[in-house]
């Protein structure tokens, strides 16, 4: 079997958003798992809407996402130049070719004359197309419209026929030619249309299987008809279910659908990333929702892709998010959150190796509290206290009648302890509440005044992580306050 090659072509036009990263992951997955190629290819012809700023966060969020390529920008192969900006001699010899085998002509009509009859067979009640009006032109209507000064575009003579996608996803899915109408290839300032484009470059570049979005399906049958005109095999093509929002519409940003450099800025991890979006139209045969992104691409399979539309959650892409950050260990995790402390002001742009360890242990506190990355502001906020401020709800708990017993003997447990690690806090709490108990104070009459004193909170991280990371001293100064509140 020869080897399979797969593409991802974006058009910097735009960031890198959740339908086109799913489809570079499925097709990214389907070469690892067929030890194929993986190319990367910038579809840049509309001159007027690319930017050099889109391309460079496409790369940038890819590479965030983990996916690497065999070909492309950056990594130069055998069929560059991968920007079509850069291929317009290949697609002119391609046309040449159309041309003379008189599978394609020149079309001088205009904008305006193309929009008259639209509307006139709109009113008619028939499918509008482009009606082949240019296709049989003589020599001497073509100078005549050229003297007039009138540019041509260059179309595709579409052959009475009917087309059939050999769909890897969906299955057979038919075509008949009499609904698509004579297509450009040419614009007329002499660019190539998407169409010529995509098929010229999947021709010269060996692409075996082309896995994209159900919105190209009826591309997908011009461009049959296009390989066979030029005289090439037809990929192997595979299309991926719209994703809808929880209401079934189309995606869009008040669904939760935006830009992966956005997910990125929110704190978002690119694993969980990856994991969701393959969820998105795929499942594990064991029914199985955690995934490394190495993992994923060992039992990733074209087979299990799902021929319904699949549907965001934002919801669900937090919980998984949430996993992942759970995974991580504390020295992995804590990298990722600083810039997040450094913005809230809460630490300095570098810190010695004793304050990293101090912020690793705040980190270790709240890592299960964490759905995204900016949680961390939040969630850590009381560590970097000065001062407790007490609201109503705490100062009510703290004048609780047997409050007094328990910041009491908390403050006695606590004198008489040196350095206090995590298991020395829970030792600690565990001898205090084992005391308070035989005295009939128990359970939330413990923990809830403890809670309150030291941190101002009546709810946030386990008490023994508060007490580990304050300290002695900073937790006496607390609890010698509370009481005075008591």
């Amino acid at each position: 079997m020869k080897n399979i090659r797969v593409r991802f072509a974006p058009s910097p036009t735009g960031h890198l958003h959740i339908g086109t990263a799913r489809t570079a992951l499925f097709n990214w997955f389907f070469a690892k798992s067929r030890n194929g190629d993986f190319i990367l290819r910038i579809e840049d012809t509309d001159r007027s809407r690319s930017t050099i700023e889109f391309e460079r966060s496409i790369i940038e969020d890819l590479k965030w996402l983990g996916l690497d390529w065999n070909e492309g920008p950056e990594i130069e192969g055998n069929y560059g130049p991968y920007y079509q900006s850069k291929r317009g001699d290949l697609y002119k010899k391609f046309v040449d070719e159309l041309l003379k085998k008189k599978l394609a002509y020149r079309c001088y009509c205009t904008e305006n004359e193309l929009e008259k009859r639209r509307k006139e067979a709109l009113a008619r009640g028939v499918m509008s197309k482009y009606d082949g009006h240019c296709i049989n032109l003589t020599s001497g209507e073509e100078e005549r419209f050229i003297t007039e000064g009138r540019k041509f575009t260059i179309r595709f003579k579409i052959p009475k026929r009917k087309i059939i996608v050999h769909d890897l996803i969906k299955g057979d899915v038919e075509f008949n030619s009499d609904t698509i109408g004579d297509f450009i290839l040419v614009r007329s300032d002499g660019t190539a249309s998407f169409n010529l484009a995509v098929v010229v470059d999947d021709v010269t570049m060996k692409v075996t299987h082309v896995i994209r979005g159900e919105d190209h399906l009826a591309n997908t049958a011009r461009h049959i008809l296009l390989f066979e005109a030029l005289g090439y095999p037809v990929p192997k093509f595979g299309h991926l279910s719209m994703i809808l929002g929880v209401d079934h519409a189309k995606l869009s940003k008040r669904h939760g659908a935006t830009s992966i450099s956005d997910y990125r800025e929110q704190g978002f991890l690119p694993s969980a990333i990856v994991n969701y979006l393959t969820l998105l139209g795929w499942s594990s045969e064991d029914g199985k929702e955690i995934f490394t992104l190495e993992e994923l691409s060992k039992v990733f399979s074209i087979e299990r892709v799902s021929k319904s539309p699949a549907i965001f959650d934002i919801g669900k892409l937090k919980w998984i998010n949430g996993q992942h950050i759970r995974e991580l260990t504390v020295e992995e995790l804590t990298p990722l959150v600083l810039p997040h402390l450094r913005e809230a002001g809460y630490i300095a742009s570098e810190l010695s190796g004793e304050e990293v360890v101090w912020v690793e242990k705040v980190v270790r506190a709240v890592q299960t509290n964490l759905v995204v990355l900016s949680d961390i502001t939040n969630n850590a906020k009381l560590f970097f206290e000065d001062k407790v401020g007490y609201s109503e709800d705490v100062l009510e708990e703290l004048k609780g009648e047997q409050v007094s017993m328990v910041l009491k003997t908390l403050e006695e447990a606590l004198a008489k302890e040196d350095k206090i690690d995590i298991e020395k806090a829970k030792v600690l709490l565990k001898g205090v509440a084992g005391r308070l108990k035989a005295g009939n104070i128990k359970g939330k009459a413990v923990y809830h005044p403890i809670r309150a004193a030291l941190t101002g909170r009546l709810s946030g991280p386990e008490l023994f992580y508060v007490i580990s990371v304050f300290g002695k001293e900073k937790c006496l100064k607390r609890v010698e306050e509370a009481m005075k509140l008591a």
